[in-house]
């Protein structure tokens, strides 16, 4: 047994020290990327959120992506952002970094909340499709249920009507 009771998903946040992202801990990050309704209304709170979907695992989740080296969390979010919808975001605040393991390694992605601000969807290798939708219909599409943590997080963040 080893000598950290948590396990290697709360080893150094940042990686290996060298910055190799094929070291036993793989570093991601992502937004749950939202838009205010046109008219500023909807089911509950007025903003929809963007879902994407990846073929390779048939899934609807948020944008996110690996780390390039030496890239900071924030920085990596904001470009997953638009390499897999289009759009251009402003972060806004930080929700919970989910930690999982994905084929026998430990995954940790920092999010943040983020405004699109503009920018269209074209379908690439990764993504073939975004949805906006209200908060609630998001929620019941979600793939994993961490994504759906993300999700309260977030709808934390807005102001209380």
């Amino acid at each position: 047994m080893s000598g950290d009771p948590h396990g290697p998903a709360h080893e150094d946040p940042r990686g290996p020290a060298n910055g190799d992202s094929r070291g036993p801990l793989i570093r991601a990050a992502g937004c749950v990327l939202w838009r205010r309704t046109p008219d500023g209304t909807g089911p509950g709170t007025g903003v929809e959120v963007c879902l994407v979907h990846r073929p390779k695992y048939g899934d609807l989740s948020f944008p996110k992506g690996k780390l390039k080296r030496d890239e900071e969390p924030l920085a990596a979010a904001v470009r997953e952002v638009l390499e897999e919808t289009g759009h251009h975001c402003a972060p806004g605040p930080r929700l919970p970094t989910s930690h999982y393991v994905v084929d026998g390694r430990p995954k940790v992605v920092d999010y943040w909340a983020a405004e699109a601000t503009g920018g269209s969807f074209t379908a690439n290798d990764e993504v073939d499709r975004i949805l906006w939708l209200a908060p609630d219909a998001a929620r019941s599409r979600l793939t994993q249920p961490r994504d759906v943590q993300q999700l309260t997080a977030f709808l934390d963040t807005l102001p209380r009507p």
